[in-house]
């Protein structure tokens, strides 16, 4: 990893780490874990807001005025929106998905969840989701939050990533694998 990437993931995990801290104090993980949701998205969605939080060009001010005004208009807690303010005032916004993304860790390592990210040649219908996520649950004895994809070169089949286990039972992996044995055979 290189050296920036590293002190901005330690900043970040800085930040997720006293906020989670204070948010539990406070019994208020459900409304830190929706601001968590709610900003994610808001980031995946908005060109806009990216370019604020990670331009050098914006002002400290400018950029906690837009945080301020986002944070107002999507509902955010007091607590996120006072972080928000504090990492605009700190020139810290730039670490703000990596935040995001240790603050879903927190949460779901204090409910006792995993994530398993699945990539799927189809998208799943709810029972087949519900049912992976049974059969993921009885293998770790967690409850697991699928992150599903869609990639249809794929073929057919699954490729499940929970924690360092990956399970690949797509047609694009047995083809695969059915062309390294007949290359051996020729």
């Amino acid at each position: 990893m290189s050296e920036p990437a590293s002190i901005s993931l330690g900043i970040a995990a800085r930040y997720a780490s006293a906020l989670f801290e204070l948010a539990k104090e406070d019994k208020a993980l459900t409304a830190l874990e929706s601001d968590t949701a709610a900003l994610s998205e808001a980031l995946a969605s908005s060109a806009d807001l990216r370019g604020v939080i990670s331009s050098p060009m914006v002002s400290r001010e400018d950029q906690g005025n837009a945080l301020g005004a986002v944070a107002a208009k999507m509902g955010l807690s007091g607590l996120m929106a006072n972080t928000l303010a504090l990492m605009a005032d700190k020139r810290r916004l730039f670490v703000l998905p990596q935040l995001l993304t240790a603050l879903a860790d927190l949460i779901a390592t204090e409910k006792g969840e995993v994530t398993a990210e699945v990539t799927a040649a189809r998208a799943l219908s709810a029972a087949q989701s519900k049912k992976l996520a049974e059969t993921l649950k009885a293998r770790v004895g967690k409850t697991v939050k699928l992150k599903t994809t869609v990639d249809e070169s794929l073929i057919g089949g699954l490729v499940v990533k929970l924690g360092s286990t990956m399970i690949d039972t797509s047609v694009k992996a047995k083809l695969a694998a059915l062309q390294n044995a007949m290359k051996e055979v020729g």
